[in-house]
C-alpha cells in the first residue's frame, strides 16, 4: 500500500514543477528554465542520495546505455518545456502521454518483444486520441504540439533504455548520472540564451528543481517497495493535478476534444500496461499444473 501512496504522491507533485516552468518561460527563455531544472536538481539530489542510498552509489556498469538514456530524457525535457511555454499544460501533457504507445512499438525492435493484436489495437486507439487533440485540418497545428509529441517519443526511448539498465545499475546511480549528463548538455547551450536572474526567479528555479527531484525521489522509493509494472498506470494521475494547476494559475480549462483524446490515450496506455502484467495462456496453464516435486 505504501508503494502506491508514494508513487501517486510523486506523480501528483510533478505538474507543480511544470506550472513553475510555464510561468518562468514567460519571463526568461525556456532553455534557461531547463538549465535551472538540471543544475539545482543536482544540488538537491546528491545530498538525498548520500543520506538515504550511500551504499548503492557506484560507478555505472553500462556507460553507453546510461548516456543514451540520459540524452533522451534531456531531449524530452527540452521538448516538453518548450511545448508548455506555448500551449496549455494539459494539452502538452496529454500529447506527451503517447509514450506508452511508442514504447510498445519500440519494444519490438529494441527489446525483441512480441506484440499481438491486442497491443496493436491499443496503439491505434491511442494514436486516434492524439489525432482528436491536434485535429489536423480543423485547427492550426503549431510546432509546440509536435514538440509535446516529440517529448513523448523521446521519453519512450528513455523508458526503453531504462529497462535495459534495470538489471545492471541501481536506480540512484541512474538518477544521479542522468542529472550530471543533462546538466553538462544544457550548460553548453544556456550561455547563448542567458539573462541575469533576479532573486524571485532564482528562488522559483530552485523550487522547480526541488519539486521535480522530490517527485522523482518518491517514485524511486515506490519502485523499491512495489513492482514497476503494477505501478506504471498510476502515472496517469499526473493529469489531474496538471488540469488543476493549469486552471488555477493560467485559466486554462481543457475543451471537450482534449478530454475525449485524453480518455482514449489513457485507456490505451492502461490497457497496454495490463497486457504486460497479465499472464499468458501458457503461464496460466502452467500455474494449474501440479508440481512434480
Amino acid at each position: 500500500m505504501l508503494a502506491y501512496i508514494l508513487n501517486i504522491s510523486g506523480w501528483l507533485l510533478l505538474p507543480f514543477m511544470d506550472g513553475i516552468a510555464k510561468y518562468l518561460s514567460s519571463e526568461i527563455h525556456f532553455i534557461q528554465v531547463v538549465w535551472g531544472r538540471y543544475f539545482f536538481m543536482l544540488l538537491v539530489s546528491f545530498p538525498l542520495a548520500f543520506i538515504f542510498f550511500r551504499k548503492e552509489i557506484s560507478f555505472p556498469k553500462t556507460i553507453s546505455v546510461q548516456l543514451f538514456r540520459s540524452f533522451f530524457l534531456f531531449l524530452s525535457t527540452v521538448f516538453f518545456f518548450y511545448a508548455i511555454s506555448v500551449i496549455t499544460l494539459t494539452e502538452a501533457l496529454t500529447l506527451a502521454f503517447i509514450s506508452p504507445i511508442i514504447v510498445t512499438i519500440l519494444s519490438i525492435f529494441y527489446l525483441k518483444e512480441k506484440v499481438g493484436i491486442h497491443r496493436w489495437t491499443a496503439v491505434l486507439i491511442g494514436f486516434f486520441g492524439v489525432m482528436i487533440i491536434i485535429r489536423p485540418g480543423f485547427i492550426e497545428i503549431n510546432f509546440a504540439s509536435f514538440s509535446a509529441i516529440a517529448a513523448g517519443i523521446s521519453y519512450a526511448f528513455y523508458i526503453i533504455y531504462t529497462r535495459k539498465l534495470s538489471f545492471t545499475d541501481s536506480a540512484v546511480v541512474t538518477l544521479l548520472f542522468t542529472g550530471i549528463v543533462g546538466c553538462i548538455f544544457i550548460s553548453l547551450i544556456v550561455p547563448f540564451y542567458w539573462v541575469n536572474l533576479d532573486l524571485r526567479q532564482l528562488l522559483l528555479l530552485i523550487s522547480l528543481a526541488s519539486i521535480g527531484t522530490l517527485g522523482h525521489f518518491l517514485i524511486i522509493l515506490s519502485l523499491r517497495l512495489g513492482e514497476a509494472s503494477k505501478l506504471a498506470p498510476l502515472g496517469y494521475f499526473e493529469i489531474s493535478t496538471n488540469i488543476l494547476v493549469g486552471y488555477a494559475f493560467f485559466g486554462d480549462l481543457p475543451d471537450i476534444w482534449i478530454y475525449l483524446g485524453l480518455s482514449l490515450i489513457v485507456f490505451s496506455g492502461i490497457y497496454i500496461c495490463l497486457l504486460y502484467t497479465s499472464p499468458s495462456p501458457r503461464d496460466r496453464t502452467r500455474s494449474r499444473m501440479p508440481s512434480s516435486a
